[in-house]
């Protein structure tokens, strides 16, 4: 039986974000037997959470796991609280219907050259999607980086206290040298190295 795991990417990109595009590198080498899928989400947050639902399902009974993103790290937060499946978040967004706004209005997502309105409503459904509490949190593996310019690594750490943490002085949003926490994240996927 194939092992998957499921890259969800961060807020305005894509697919082809370097740190997919890393792990597509990485992960033949650490473990050839792994499908790693990474879906486009989009904007709208209804739709990214619905298509990682849909994949998680088509799955079910196989060994799987999550690693989110900022923006993915939530989506990968509430996903792995509601299928009961373990998932890495890499400086992950918390309450992101606060942080993202001030960004209401015209965006553009430069990797899909996508143009489209954020609204109100999609911060509604960000709020509606959060978990009323962290059912399992031996589920979760939080990696931060104390150095992160868009989020305030801090706001994490108080929200997923008690859950198993690897934190790092320094570095970005984007995760510095995050091939080496690749091993860890297989380990607690379940998928060490082979």
């Amino acid at each position: 039986m194939s092992a998957t795991i499921l890259y969800l990417h961060g807020f305005n990109s894509s697919p082809r974000s370097q740190k997919a595009s890393e792990l597509r590198d990485w992960l033949p080498q650490l473990h050839p037997g792994i499908e790693l899928i990474v879906p486009e989400l989009g904007f709208d947050p209804d739709q990214a959470y619905s298509r990682a639902a849909d994949l998680i399902q088509a799955r079910a009974g196989q060994p799987l796991g999550l690693i989110g993103s900022s923006l993915g790290g939530f989506y990968a937060t509430a996903l792995s609280q509601r299928f009961d499946v373990p998932a890495a978040l890499i400086n992950p967004a918390v309450r992101p219907y606060d942080l993202l706004w001030d960004y209401l209005g015209p965006q553009h997502n430069p990797y899909t050259d996508e143009h489209y309105t954020l609204t109100e409503a999609h911060m509604a459904a960000l709020k509606a999607l959060e978990p009323e509490s962290l059912s399992a949190p031996e589920n979760l593996l939080l990696l931060l980086q104390t150095g992160d310019e868009t989020l305030d690594y801090r706001d994490a750490l108080a929200y997923y206290r008690g859950v198993p943490s690897w934190i790092q002085p320094g570095g970005d949003h984007r995760f510095q040298r995050l091939e080496r926490v690749v091993p860890a994240m297989l380990a607690f996927l379940g998928m060490g190295q082979r």
